[in-house]
C-alpha cells in the first residue's frame, strides 16, 4: 500500500490520471492489450480527465469494465453510470477494443452472470476506485461481503451511501435514489493486479482514515485494499486531514 497526497483535486487527479495511463501502456507493451476497470462519481472527475489527455495510449487494445449502476434506472438519467462513462470517457476515446457495461434496466441476476463470466475472461491490469463517504468500495455497502465468490453482486444501498449520491448533486431527492444496484464484489476488485484509488474532498476524510489506519473489518469496506499487493491511494490534504501516519 503507497499513499500520495496532494495539495487539491486537480492536482491529484493529474497524478492519478497518468499513472493510470502508465499502467495501461505498460500492459499493451507487455501483453498486446489491456484490461481495465473504471469508476464513476465526482471523485473521478480529474482522474478521468487527464487519462483521456494521455498521449500513446492505444484504445483499440483496450477492454473496459465498470464497477457499479443502479438497478431500475434508466440510462438517460444524470446518475446513470452508463451515461456517465459513455459521455466523459468511451465517447472520446473511441474506439475501445470493448466496453462492458452494467444494464441496470434487464434481470439483474442474469446480468450479473453475463459480467461475471465476461470479466473471468478478461484477468483485470488495472483497477480505478474510489472511496465512499460511508467507506464503501464501489457499492459494497457496509457490512460488505468479503467472502463471496460471485464476480458481480445485487447490493442494497444504505442509508448514508444514498445521501452521499443526493448531496452530490446526481438525484434532487432522497426518495429518487434507488435501493438496490449491481456491484462489482470485493474480491474481484481485488484481483485486479494494480488499483488506483483516488478519493478528494474533506467530505472522504473519516471513511479515509478508518479504511487506511483502521482495522480490516466489513464495516470498513474499502479497507479490503490494505490487503492488496499494488494499491497507490491518491489523496489531497482535505481527504487525508484525519490520519495520522502521514506527513
Amino acid at each position: 500500500m503507497k499513499i500520495s497526497i496532494f495539495e487539491n483535486s486537480e492536482s491529484l487527479g493529474e497524478a492519478a490520471g497518468k499513472a493510470t495511463a502508465n499502467a495501461i501502456r505498460d500492459a499493451i507493451f507487455k501483453k498486446g492489450y489491456a484490461n481495465i476497470i473504471l469508476a464513476t462519481g465526482t471523485s473521478q472527475f480529474e482522474t478521468i480527465r487527464q487519462l483521456i489527455r494521455e498521449p500513446g495510449i492505444d484504445w483499440g487494445k483496450v477492454s473496459m469494465f465498470h464497477l457499479d449502476e443502479y438497478i431500475g434506472l434508466p440510462e438517460s438519467h444524470p446518475a446513470s453510470f452508463r451515461k456517465y462513462l459513455k459521455e466523459r470517457f468511451i465517447r472520446k476515446v473511441a474506439p475501445l477494443k470493448a466496453a462492458y457495461l452494467i444494464n441496470g434496466e434487464t434481470d439483474p441476476m442474469q446480468e450479473c452472470k453475463r459480467l461475471g463470466e465476461l470479466i473471468r475472461q478478461h484477468p483485470i491490469d488495472l483497477a480505478l476506485v474510489g472511496i465512499g463517504e460511508n467507506g464503501h468500495l464501489a457499492f459494497n455497502d457496509p457490512p460488505a461481503d468479503f467472502d463471496t465468490n460471485e464476480a458481480y453482486i445485487i447490493a442494497n444501498l444504505d442509508l448514508k451511501c444514498r445521501e452521499q449520491q443526493m448531496n452530490e448533486g446526481w438525484f434532487t431527492t432522497l426518495h429518487e435514489v434507488p435501493a438496490r444496484a449491481i456491484s462489482m464484489s470485493i474480491k474481484q476488485i481485488l484481483q485486479s493486479d494494480r488499483i488506483i484509488c483516488s478519493v478528494p474532498d474533506q467530505r472522504k476524510a473519516r471513511a479515509v482514515k478508518n479504511s487506511l489506519e483502521g482495522p480490516i473489518n466489513a464495516e470498513t469496506p474499502a479497507s479490503m485494499l490494505q490487503q492488496h499487493a499494488d494499491c497507490v491511494f491518491y489523496l489531497d490534504t482535505n481527504s487525508a486531514s484525519l490520519m495520522e501516519n502521514v506527513v
